[in-house]
């Protein structure tokens, strides 16, 4: 991916109109930056990204209700030919042993740092059923669950398991010819637009 492409992916909480969004997406010096451990620092992704260029400012990706962060963040430079660079240099490394992702934002909004899942975090940490170590273990509803299923009814038994499992459906998933991107708007997985093929390992750390 060149620095100044623009992935399939558009926000859908975007307040403006669809040309609009484009345009500044073309314009702005803001990434949105995914799949980061909840441990990742603000200082750690500062020593990765300025790399790149002179870094403006970071926004830390927070929980909700715990105010806690919750995998992603925004980073703004001063230029667009170092948001370009980073981009093109940075997006794909490794940061806490997991593959970052940037892509394009249209500009950071107060209120936008914090998760869109019911439960304060991301909707992808909702419906996981994997088990991710750096983003707090099995997904939201898994951990719902299992908690649920250990607690003692009235008759002294432990309650069972619905037989359907308590996720998305597919059909409430649309598909791109990129990306996927969910109903609530949220980026679908590693929470940004991220290529069908994998990247070229050549120009990947």
């Amino acid at each position: 991916m060149r620095g100044s492409d623009l992935s399939a992916y558009r926000d859908q909480h975007f307040k403006g109109s669809r040309s609009e969004q484009e345009r500044l997406l073309r314009l702005t010096t803001t990434l949105y930056v995914g799949n980061l451990s909840f441990y990742t620092t603000e200082e750690q992704i500062h020593e990765l990204f300025s790399k790149a260029g002179e870094v403006k400012r970071i926004v830390m990706g927070l929980d909700r209700f715990r105010k806690t962060p919750c995998g992603f963040c925004f980073v703004e430079y001063y230029t667009r030919l170092d948001a370009e660079n980073c981009i093109r240099y940075v997006n794909g490394t490794r940061l806490d042993d997991r593959i970052v992702r940037a892509d394009w934002d249209a500009g950071f909004i107060e209120g936008r740092q914090y998760g869109r899942g019911k439960t304060g975090g991301q909707v992808r940490d909702e419906y996981r059923t994997d088990f991710d170590p750096g983003r707090g273990g099995f997904g939201k509803i898994v951990q719902q669950r299992v908690t649920s299923s250990h607690s003692p009814t009235e008759g002294g038994t432990d309650e069972k398991l619905d037989s359907e499992p308590d996720v998305a459906p597919p059909s409430k998933r649309m598909k791109t010819s990129h990306v996927e991107v969910d109903e609530q708007g949220d980026r679908a997985s590693d929470d940004l637009a991220i290529p069908i093929d994998p990247p070229n390992p050549l120009s990947r750390a």
